[in-house]
């Protein structure tokens, strides 16, 4: 185990007007942005754990979603860069802290910075804060 656990965020451009290969080129511009960013431990498109029949198992990939592991102390910079990039625009993210994890729906960047509150707070749910809560 880590001394510098990590967060799992999942997340897609959710507007119903973009077609797949629209949110493909997003997913496309923001991973290698994401790999070479100081905030960011790891980052890939995201596997579909449910591919449709006849397609071939290990090679399916959600369009135009990625999976980004953050580490607590980089959870702040990790969403200023996403709402940087995609403030306008709907996100839904997934916010996944061991097994626990909760989906949100941005349609703003405030909504978006605001995901940093639940992320925090299923840490402490968990007991994984190690008493370093930070306030403002």
């Amino acid at each position: 185990m880590t001394d510098n656990p990590t967060i799992q965020f999942t997340f897609a451009v959710d507007d119903p007007e973009l077609d797949d290969d629209r949110r493909l080129k997003i997913a496309s511009k923001l991973l290698p942005e994401l790999r070479n960013s100081d905030e960011v431990e790891k980052v890939d498109r995201t596997e579909d754990f449910n591919p449709e029949a006849g397609s071939k198992p290990g090679f399916a990939t959600l369009v135009g979603v990625l999976t980004a592991e953050v580490s607590i102390k980089n959870i702040k910079g990790f969403l200023s860069f996403l709402s940087d990039r995609l403030g306008d625009k709907p996100i839904e993210l997934t916010v996944k802290v061991g097994d626990k994890e909760v989906s949100i729906k941005a349609k703003s960047r405030q909504e978006l910075l605001e995901s940093e509150k639940i992320a925090q707070n299923l840490l402490a749910a968990m007991g994984g804060d190690n008493g370093h809560t930070q306030n403002g």
